[in-house]
């Protein structure tokens, strides 16, 4: 029995899954994993060595042929491909848009599902992405599913691309946004869908700290469940 939790977060685009996930990880002190970052590396890669992004057998010989590891350092993830740091490059709305179309083509998911099923089989993880608790960890000790009005979580991605170019517009960040909400959820292979036993939560209107007290209220429900669960077994 593991003696601490795989805890999976889903949800699209703006709903706020990667900051509680950080901040769950952060207090309970567990491994946060950005399952998204792995699509993004291999988005980023092909970009640079102008791979088309509808080249299916190229892009899947392209994810097999990489490591990417997934590493915490000083309180942040960062993306390690072939033994460089790339997480400065990764972040642009160039390589997310590219990282959405990567992500639809099975030969590029199976390898990174593999990936991520290896890094977080030990336990003491909180893995975030759009098919944690549906494909990678199907048997994931807590679930959770996030979501918000599409307004909202258009607004919450367009401050965050605001920051790092001024020339962002909303209506075009809605638009990305729609669109990829429409290409995550039609996908033949690990579509973005709410896992029977998750929990869904909607963050619309409410802040942050509301949303971590209501899944941290459930962590700590099942920490001391298979604490119990543990002593019971050993008598």
């Amino acid at each position: 029995m593991k003696n601490k939790l795989i805890i999976a977060i889903d949800g699209p685009v703006g709903s706020g899954k990667s900051t509680v996930a950080r901040r769950v990880a952060e207090m309970l002190g567990y491994i946060h994993l950005d399952s998204g970052a792995m699509y993004r590396a291999v988005a980023w890669k092909a970009l640079c060595e102008h791979i088309p992004l509808d080249s299916t057998e190229q892009l899947a010989a392209l994810a097999s042929s990489l490591r990417i590891d997934l590493e915490p350092r000083n309180g942040k993830q960062h993306v390690i491909l072939d033994g460089e740091d790339i997480t400065e490059w990764i972040g642009t709305p160039e390589v997310s848009h590219a990282a959405s179309m990567v992500a639809v083509v099975p030969g590029v998911r199976h390898p990174l599902v593999s990936e991520q099923r290896r890094a977080g089989a030990q336990g003491g993880v909180v893995m975030e992405g759009r098919d944690i608790g549906t494909v990678v960890f199907p048997d994931a000790d807590v679930k959770f599913f996030l979501t918000a009005l599409p307004q909202e979580r258009a607004q919450r991605r367009f401050i965050e691309e605001r920051a790092v170019n001024t020339a962002a517009n909303f209506e075009e960040t809605f638009a990305d946004m729609t669109e990829r909400d429409q290409r995550d959820s039609s996908r033949t292979d690990s579509p973005l869908k709410i896992a029977d036993d998750a929990v869904v939560i909607d963050s619309t209107g409410i802040s942050i700290e509301q949303v971590l007290e209501r899944m941290m209220t459930i962590v700590r429900e099942r920490i001391a469940g298979t604490k119990q669960q543990a002593e019971n077994s050993e008598q």
